[in-house]
Parts: structure tokens; C-alpha cells; sequence
């Protein structure tokens, strides 16, 4: 592992540089084709953002947060997805409704104490499509609804991670004002389209399956792969995290049939390849088929500990 590494670096400086020179420039002239491009900047920083909280580009966490701190999809705090995203790299619980922080699955006791139109929702975000249009927002309230009750109980770390997030907002909607984008516009044009062109990439990253191996995609070749940052080779990144993004697609191609029998052969060609199977119909059922937990049972705080 470099000390730093130095590709990772000048991506996090072209992705600011090119977000802010479309706003200074671009979006007086050619308001959609700013927009358009400052939503491909938002989606490469949530990837970089992914990239830094496994420590890169350098071995100091407290400098890779500082390089991507501002946020562009004005959301999610950088610490509050680093405890979650973490807690999510336990194998053994990928997929648990209640032990994995990114699992789409609910539990059936979940599922029957919802209102019916949400369940309805939650299976055409099941979709390919409804995970774009609709996961953006579900997901978004889903957190923020789960962020709100965790600050009232006071958990550890959570008040520190927003207020160092809305710290890091004032320069960013100070930059968006200064534009002139209205910050309605911004949500509807630039955040929203980021987040569902990252859901391609979620979608189908992980399926329930009996080996903690075979729950993670392979997704060989796509020209959304550099948006992504090479995570469509989603078993590789989880069975070596520490490797850098730009080293992901050699890994790859040096053990093809390796990473393919390891993660019992849960590969697509392509993300063309999903919409055509997935575009309208669910891809998982909401309930998970296995893992059907009581509240009773002993579960994981958003840190990745087990509750007291």
C-alpha cells in the first residue's frame, strides 16, 4: 500500500474542479448540460467517498475525510456512512435486515407492521427503474428518519457527524447560491439523478445466499464501471477492501475464474444485461427468504457493536 496514492488524489481534485468550474461557467451558458455534468460529479464523489473510508488515498483517516468532506449530495454525513458502510462489510450479515445498515431486505414482522401502499412501494423499488426513480428518496427519508431517532437517544458519535456535516454544507450551498442554481433545482436536477445513477450500481449488489460469498456481484464490463470506481467487481473490493479503486480491475482479470467460484458464480456481463431482466420486475422479494428476526433478537448498533 502506497503512502499515497496519488491517482485517488487528482480524481477527488477533477471531481471539485470540474463541479465548481460547471457552476462558475457552464450553467450561464448551458444551464442542462451543467446540471448534467454536476450530477456525474456528484455521483463520482459519493464513489470517492466510498473510496476514502477504507482508507484511502492515505494512511490518515483524518486527511482522506478532510479530501472529500465537502458534500456534494448534501445528505449524508461523511462519519454516519463510515460507521453504517463498515458495519455493512461483516460478510457473515450481509443482507440481515437487522444487522446489515445496507440491507433492502425487511423482516417479516417488518413488512407486516407497514402501511400497505409503502409495501406496494417497496416492491417496485425492488425494480431497476424503482430503485432509481423511487430509491433516491426512500432511502434518503429511511436515513434521515433513522438519524433523527438516534440523536434524540443520543448515540455515540451521531451529534458530532452532523454537526461536522453541516459545517462542511455552509461552502457548498454558499457555492450553490453564489451560481445562482436554485437549491430546489440543485436537489431535483443534480442530487437526485447522482444517487439513482449510484443505485444501478446498489441494486443488485448483494443477494441473500447461503455462503456470506455468494451474496456479492460480479459485474464484468460496463462504461458506468469508472463512475463506480471498479465496485461493479463488488467481490474483489470485499474480499480485499484495502485495494485501491484503480487496482481493482487487475485483481479482476489476473483470477477471473477465481473470484467467479467464489462468490458462486453470482455474475452479469453487464448492467444492460440487469435492465433487461430487472427494468420492471422485482429482482428480490421485500421479505427476507431466509432471515426472519424478532425485535427480541439480539441486534447491531450502527457501529457495528452489538446493542447492549
Amino acid at each position: 500500500m502506497q503512502r499515497i496514492e496519488w491517482p485517488t488524489v487528482a480524481l477527488i481534485t477533477g471531481c471539485y474542479g470540474v463541479w465548481t468550474l460547471c457552476g462558475l461557467w457552464l450553467w450561464p451558458v448551458a444551464p442542462v448540460s451543467a446540471l448534467c455534468i454536476m450530477a456525474l460529479m456528484t455521483a463520482l464523489h459519493s464513489s470517492l467517498v466510498h473510496e476514502n473510508l477504507h482508507g484511502h488515498p492515505t494512511r490518515n483517516r483524518h486527511v482522506n475525510e478532510a479530501l472529500v468532506t465537502l458534500p456534494l449530495s448534501l445528505i449524508y454525513p461523511y462519519r454516519r456512512y463510515q460507521a453504517t458502510h463498515l458495519a455493512h462489510h461483516h460478510d457473515a450479515r450481509l443482507t440481515d435486515p437487522l444487522e446489515d445498515p445496507e440491507s433492502w431486505y425487511k423482516a417479516r414482522w417488518q413488512h407486516a407492521r407497514m402501511p400497505r401502499p409503502l409495501q406496494r412501494l417497496l416492491v417496485a423499488n425492488n425494480t431497476l427503474l424503482g430503485r432509481m426513480l423511487l430509491g433516491p428518496v426512500l432511502g434518503a427519508f429511511g436515513f434521515l428518519i433513522g438519524e433523527a431517532q438516534l440523536i434524540l437517544c443520543n448515540a455515540r458519535g451521531v451529534r458530532r457527524a452532523w454537526a461536522l456535516h453541516l459545517a462542511s454544507l455552509v461552502p457548498v450551498l454558499a457555492l450553490i447560491w453564489g451560481f445562482g442554481i436554485p437549491l430546489w433545482l440543485y436537489l431535483l436536477a443534480v442530487v437526485w439523478p447522482a444517487l439513482a445513477l449510484i443505485s444501478i450500481r446498489t441494486f443488485a449488489e448483494h443477494r441473500w445466499h447461503d455462503a456470506p460469498e455468494g451474496r456479492t456481484i460480479i459485474v464484468e464490463r460496463s462504461p458506468l464501471a469508472w463512475l463506480f470506481l471498479y465496485n461493479n467487481l463488488h467481490i474483489v473490493h470485499h474480499q480485499v477492501p484495502s485495494a485501491p479503486w484503480y487496482k481493482l480491475p487487475r485483481l479482476y482479470a489476473e483470477r477471473r475464474a477465481h473470484w467467479q467460484a467464489v462468490n458462486h458464480g453470482y455474475v452479469y456481463r453487464n448492467y444492460w444485461q440487469l435492465f433487461r431482466d430487472y427494468a420492471l420486475r422485482p429482482k428480490e422479494p421485500v421479505v427476507h427468504p431466509v432471515l426472519q428476526q424478532h425485535p427480541a433478537a439480539p441486534a447491531l448498533d450502527p457501529s457495528g457493536k452489538q446493542a447492549a
